[in-house]
């Protein structure tokens, strides 16, 4: 497999950085999972319905600290569906990924461990997986993009060891999404416009701020054409094979954009159909400890008693935005309490390397930036490509990264301590451009 040639030296040593990064936060994680008691939090944490064995209780000891916050939905979704409302924040192929695993590949231990350990187990194998690899894709397109393989190395070292690096390993969905994102923007540089818009697609199926990557498509497919309307001259003149050129460019930009956005369109009807529709005797098929878990907390099922959710007579019914909104408050200058200074100053050292490294390359690129990239530079600037991060390819990434950025800080919770900004770093792709403006 390319991803993982051996051939490259600076690959294989980033890939193993890679694993002993994961095997170190693993063993750290079970150490401190030891010796320090678990945060009461008043976050999501559904009933166990089943008496744990002697093999649950150790896996429980070992890996549970990577088993709290969303990685109870996460887990809980794995299991038995979505059950509550708010657990449709959570897209479904990591969990399914989750599940297929403990139920394929772990069935042999379905003798010692319970499912949800088993799912548990299924999750951090997954995710060490998935890291290694999203640290490999991520030196693969820093080699296209940078030019530079020194510089990509250090990128994928970085990314290795990002404060983030937690939650690579619990139970959340960044690590799967951030090795599909990486590796459709590798492709996408290889000029493998296919399998990257199918990448892409799978990314979106993961997590929601997927749909954003439609965008570096849309840049690449109006890049090449604009330079080829600067290349001939004589193009312009003919208007039939400029249009031709132009709906074929279109055509192509909206198919794969469909593409990216088909998945949250069928998470969304999915959702519409389950909470929106009949639910009749719905009662009888949910555990009473469930129950009772929604009405202690005011977690909503699928229209029970025919009841439904107030989204659901909205002219546009979508869960995920509804969820972001209700459950967790997330919109414009929402969390700008004097009480979230905290929080803010937990997150402050991501946003200012963040705006450091947008900065940096507005000031060497500010032609490339202002004309964004459109302008075909001169013969002479051509033949002394740069290399690292100031060189025009790193453009868009900067972009996508500061956009990123801007909309985490002034829309975002930035509870779950500094977490929130970190993870967008890493599951947006960001984490490469910041961490080569740190190298340059």
């Amino acid at each position: 497999m390319e991803l993982v040639n051996r051939q490259d030296p600076h690959l294989r040593e980033a890939v193993w950085f890679a694993v002993c990064c994961r095997a170190l936060t693993l063993l750290l994680q079970a150490l401190f999972n030891l010796l320090i008691p678990d945060h009461a939090a008043d976050a999501f944490s559904p009933p166990r319905l089943s008496e744990p064995g002697l093999w649950d209780l150790l896996l429980e000891q070992l890996l549970g600290g990577l088993s709290h916050w969303d990685a109870e939905h996460f887990l809980f979704i794995a299991e038995r569906g979505y059950l509550y409302e708010h657990n449709c924040a959570f897209f479904p192929l990591y969990p399914l990924s989750v599940r297929a695993v403990a139920e394929g590949a772990l069935w042999p231990l379905q003798w010692l461990l319970r499912l949800r350990s088993r799912l548990l187990l299924s999750a951090v194998l997954l995710n060490s997986l998935f890291s290694v690899l999203a640290a490999a894709a991520l030196y693969k397109l820093g080699c296209l993009v940078l030019q530079c393989r020194r510089v990509a190395f250090l990128a994928a070292v970085l990314f290795s060891v990002s404060p983030a690096n937690v939650f690579m390993a619990a139970a959340y969905s960044e690590s799967m999404f951030a090795f599909l994102a990486f590796s459709a923007m590798w492709q996408l540089e290889k000029g493998q416009s296919w399998l990257s818009g199918l990448l892409f697609s799978l990314a979106s199926g993961v997590r929601a701020n997927g749909l954003i990557n439609a965008g570096f498509f849309l840049y690449s497919h109006g890049k090449c054409f604009v330079l080829q309307l600067q290349v001939g001259s004589g193009l312009v003149r003919k208007l039939p094979l400029l249009w031709k050129q132009l709906l074929s460019v279109a055509s192509s930009a909206v198919l794969t954009c469909a593409g990216i956005f088909l998945p949250f369109a069928l998470f969304q009807y999915y959702a519409y159909v389950r909470f929106c529709g009949p639910g009749a005797g719905l009662e009888q098929t949910v555990p009473k400890p469930l129950l009772q878990l929604a009405r202690d907390k005011g977690y909503h099922l699928a229209a029970v008693n025919g009841v439904k959710p107030a989204w659901c007579s909205q002219r546009f019914p979508l869960v995920y935005s509804y969820i972001q909104d209700a459950y967790w408050n997330v919109g414009f200058l929402r969390y700008f309490e004097v009480r979230q200074i905290p929080n803010f100053l937990l997150a402050l050292p991501v946003a200012l390397l963040g705006s450091w490294a947008a900065w940096t390359y507005m000031i060497a690129n500010p032609r490339h930036c202002l004309t964004l990239g459109l302008e075909r530079r001169k013969s002479e600037e051509e033949s002394k490509p740069r290399a690292g991060f100031c060189c025009p390819a790193v453009f868009v990434y900067v972009v996508h990264a500061t956009v990123l950025l801007a909309f985490g800080f002034f829309c975002m919770h930035v509870q779950v301590g500094c977490s929130q900004q970190h993870r967008r770093v890493i599951s947006s792709g960001e984490c490469s451009m910041v961490a080569e403006a740190v190298t340059a």
